[in-house]
């Protein structure tokens, strides 16, 4: 089986991608008066649920004391609780009660040309591009805990 030929610019096109959907990213949070890491933190929790302190710092990739001041700007802003968990008295679960209100109108220009751009593909082109979007944030996922480990 022979490797598709990819084109000489293959790598900068992704790099200029990746630039473009990680500063909206910071965009969106500052419209709706947030750190990108606090939005992407409750992006996280709105993903995956309820998680205790330590998992939401392993995810977001800080430490203790900047995962309590996350929490607390997040709690205090009405977004997310900290309550008891019911497995363990002693652990605190973090959970999301509330979206910025201004998100949805923040996102709406890059949902809506998103939107348009997918409607010009065929259902196997998408197919073939959510199986990527699948497959690469597993490779990524895994690629972020390498460099971790290795720090």
């Amino acid at each position: 089986m022979s490797t598709p030929e990819m084109r000489p610019d293959a790598g900068e096109v992704y790099r200029h991608y990746l630039s473009a959907v990680m500063l909206h990213g910071h965009a969106s949070a500052k419209a709706c008066g947030l750190g990108a890491t606090d939005l992407y933190a409750l992006n996280t929790l709105e993903l995956a649920g309820a998680m205790t302190p330590g998992e939401l710092g392993a995810l977001t990739g800080l430490t203790t004391g900047p995962t309590t001041r996350l929490i607390d700007r997040l709690e205090q802003a009405g977004y997310v609780r900290r309550c008891p968990s019911p497995d363990d008295r002693r652990k605190v679960i973090v959970e999301p009660i509330a979206k910025p209100s201004g998100l949805d109108a923040a996102m709406a220009p890059a949902r809506r040309r998103i939107s348009e751009i997918m409607r010009g593909y065929s259902p196997e082109q998408l197919q073939t591009l959510f199986d990527y979007f699948t497959r690469a944030t597993t490779a990524y996922r895994e690629a972020t805990e390498e460099a971790r480990q290795a720090t």
